[in-house]
């Protein structure tokens, strides 16, 4: 180990996974490649291999990799301000909260800033939990995160089990369906927290309506109603958090991943009678909406909108599911703009990632019949093709080999 470079620290010229194995805590898979450069939607491994990201950091890299703009706003703001802590304001932190309460639309939205999309659901179970009430319902096979808090609201039991007892009176109902939601919901429930979009669980659209519901069944109980648009938010999904084509009015939002634009930074939204919630000293995070952050994210919001991003990337998107739809091997694909699940027969959703990666693809299989695509906002129609025409490959080799 050891040689600091122009100041890349470089490890052994070793196998990545062995590498990994003899540092690493066993929490994630052992990686196959190490990655050392990126520009645009291209990254480049130790061994100079190109590949195209259509991962995007699990959609968090919404501009590509060293995107100019974000990365001489981040630049500037180091040498100036990096880091105050929430004992002081900053211009940065100020303006990003004001651009975002202009995003939600609502004079009332009040920011509360952290470093994840975990952290914002932490924050919004604590506001909730501000009302009094202590029953909470969730929808199974969401993903709201790993903290114990957030691991609580998440309704995915391989993730959940090792950890109990998780906190008590949650209640998961299936998504999309009213009729479990309105019987799980009454006077005692808090908050009902949902995805517009499930994206851990493999970008599962629910029906058309359903969000609305949930705002009315909220409304007759006195709930509150979280959005949880970690995954959906930022335009992705062709909104500016994936809730607002059912027209409806949240009580609180959660954004984080492409907020900074691959920086650690996220934000739990409260509107209304909910941004009052939190209290002095109720809660609180070191370096939640630092300057160098929050810099990165009015740049990146800056660029989406000068660029029509949230629009062209329902165009995209479009592209994306026609083309892959028909490809041998493909059972279905749904999503809305640029966050997209590709349901594979047989359950060889991993087989066909692994194909991908060997063609110089990253992609990510959600789970055994589902690959998930959640690329830059950036990617060319020419990168799609080429996209296509590679996974077309795969599966014919997968399927028909």
């Amino acid at each position: 180990m050891g040689k600091s470079v122009k100041g890349k620290a470089r490890v052994k010229k070793v196998s990545v996974g062995a590498t990994w194995d003899s540092l690493m805590q066993a929490n994630y898979g052992t990686p196959t490649i190490s990655l050392i450069r990126g520009k645009g939607i291209e990254v480049w491994d130790t061994d100079g291999k190109k590949y195209l990201d259509l991962l995007g950091g699990i959609a968090t890299n919404l501009l590509g990799h060293a995107h100019p703009e974000v990365s001489k706003a981040i630049s500037i703001q180091s040498k100036s301000l990096s880091h105050i802590s929430n004992f002081y304001a900053h211009p940065e932190g100020l303006a990003l909260a004001q651009k975002l309460q202009e995003m939600t639309g609502d004079s009332s939205a009040r920011i509360f800033f952290c470093n994840s999309g975990a952290e914002a659901n932490e924050a919004a179970l604590k506001a909730s939990r501000m009302t009094g009430r202590k029953r909470i319902v969730a929808a199974s096979g969401a993903f709201h995160g790993r903290t114990m808090g957030a691991l609580s609201l998440t309704g995915q039991p391989a993730k959940r089990n090792p950890f109990k007892p998780l906190l008590p009176g949650i209640k998961h109902v299936p998504y999309g369906d009213v009729k479990a939601l309105k019987r799980a919901v009454n006077r005692r429930t808090a908050m009902v927290i949902l995805e517009p979009i499930m994206g851990e669980a493999g970008v599962v659209v629910p029906p058309s309506g359903y969000l609305k519901a949930a705002r009315e069944i909220c409304d007759s109980t006195g709930t509150l109603l979280v959005i949880d648009a970690v995954q959906t938010g930022m335009g992705r999904t062709g909104s500016w958090f994936g809730y607002e084509d059912e027209g409806i009015v949240p009580d609180m939002i959660t954004v984080a991943k492409g907020l900074g634009g691959g920086l650690p930074l996220g934000a739990m939204i409260a509107l209304g009678k909910s941004a009052s919630l939190l209290t002095p000293g109720s809660h609180g995070t070191t370096f939640g909406g630092n300057p160098i952050a929050a810099a990165a994210a009015l740049t990146v919001i800056e660029e989406i909108e000068a660029r029509n991003y949230r629009s062209l990337n329902l165009v995209k998107g479009a592209l994306i599911r026609n083309l892959v739809s028909p490809i041998t091997g493909v059972v279905s694909v749904r999503g809305r703009g640029l966050l997209i699940g590709v349901v594979i027969k047989d359950s060889k959703a991993k087989e066909v990632a692994a194909g991908l990666l060997k063609a110089g693809f990253l992609v990510n299989a959600a789970n055994e019949s589902v690959i998930r695509l959640a690329p830059a906002f950036i990617i060319s129609e020419k990168q799609i093709m080429a996209f296509v025409a590679a996974f077309n490959e795969v599966c014919e080799e997968i399927f028909h080999g």
